[in-house]
């Protein structure tokens, strides 16, 4: 049984370290062919559609393809098995969300390799983007902030509801942080169809609370049909400098969907520091920038050592969530 739970990606890197012995390094020349890169998420979806954007910007730096495979299912199971039995020669990157960091190890559903763990499953390149979740509410219940949402909070306990896209989902994770660092407790009310699904319930004040990245609340808060209250980011964002964040009211406090790039382990040290030089390049572009910042989402440079510690500081701060959301839903 011992054996059994060991994540897949031990193996597979014992496996491949055998490969790397015999690969020729050729980071000067790299790439000379059509790059992959595995992605855990549906085409069409937001993680979709940054990587398209990213491995577009990619190619016009490399002078060769980049190509998206999309390899949707089984929790990030199947995605991050390919990727880490491919070849460690940095023609093949893969672009976990951060639900696949986010997992509760042994927990129902969740698959046996994962969360990923970085720089024990892949080697990290560099994170992409960020899409802070942000928090609206029922005009009908009068909040302005999110003081007074956990002032209301405080005085009704368990009488305030929020709509979140599903349970265990990062709105959800997103708002069991909030009760915790807060210390009041609110009802969830999940949405398979999401924001859209949740908006008439929300508007009548039935459910006082949305949050969603911005795509998904975009046109209720600038139809002012939500009281637009906090985002979810470390810093106010830019182009939403009026709406403040709950780390004004939480120092720390950060959440929302993120992404980063990673090279199966034993890919050369050379290959891996000029692609996570690439790909800060790829960030700078204006064009890519808007794009990504109308969906809501914003790059952020960071090093490989920076990326290791982002996703593990991230797992630190989820698990304790995601121990509770397993307490409570045996």
């Amino acid at each position: 049984m011992v054996g059994r739970c060991r994540l897949f990606f031990a193996v597979a890197a014992a496996a491949l370290a055998g490969a790397w012995v015999s690969a020729p390094v050729r980071a000067a020349g790299f790439p000379d062919q059509p790059v992959r890169i595995i992605s855990d998420s549906a085409p069409g979806s937001a993680n979709d559609v940054t990587l398209r954007l990213l491995s577009e910007e990619l190619g016009k730096i490399w002078g060769q393809q980049v190509l998206v495979i999309n390899q949707p299912g089984a929790g990030g199971a199947i995605s991050a098995r390919a990727a880490a039995q491919a070849a460690p020669d940095g023609y093949t990157l893969y672009m976990p969300a951060a639900s696949l960091f986010l997992a509760l190890k042994g927990a129902p559903g969740v698959a046996e390799n994962m969360p990923v763990v970085l720089p024990r499953d892949f080697l990290p390149i560099g994170y992409i983007t960020a899409q802070p979740m942000f928090i609206g509410s029922s005009l009908a219940l009068g909040f302005k902030t999110i003081p007074d949402v956990i002032a209301y909070a405080k005085k009704n306990p368990g009488k305030l509801s929020y709509a979140t896209t599903g349970r265990g989902r990062i709105t959800h994770l997103t708002m069991e942080l909030l009760q915790v660092v807060a210390g009041v407790e609110m009802q969830l009310v999940p949405y398979a169809g999401g924001p859209a699904a949740a908006m008439p319930d929300v508007v009548s004040g039935r459910v006082g609370i949305v949050l969603e990245g911005y795509g998904g609340l975009a046109s209720a808060m600038s139809g002012n049909i939500i009281q637009s209250l906090a985002v979810a980011s470390a810093q106010r964002l830019p182009g939403f400098e009026t709406l403040p964040t709950v780390a004004e009211t939480y120092p720390g406090f950060e959440a929302g969907g993120w992404e980063v790039l990673v090279a199966p382990v034993g890919t050369p040290a050379a290959i891996v520091d000029k692609i996570a030089v690439d790909l800060d390049k790829a960030l700078d572009s204006k064009d890519m920038n808007a794009k990504l910042n109308a969906l809501g989402a914003f790059t952020r440079h960071m090093t490989p050592a920076q990326t290791t510690a982002y996703t593990l500081s991230q797992q630190a701060t989820w698990k304790p969530i995601l121990e509770k959301v397993a307490r409570e839903n045996p």
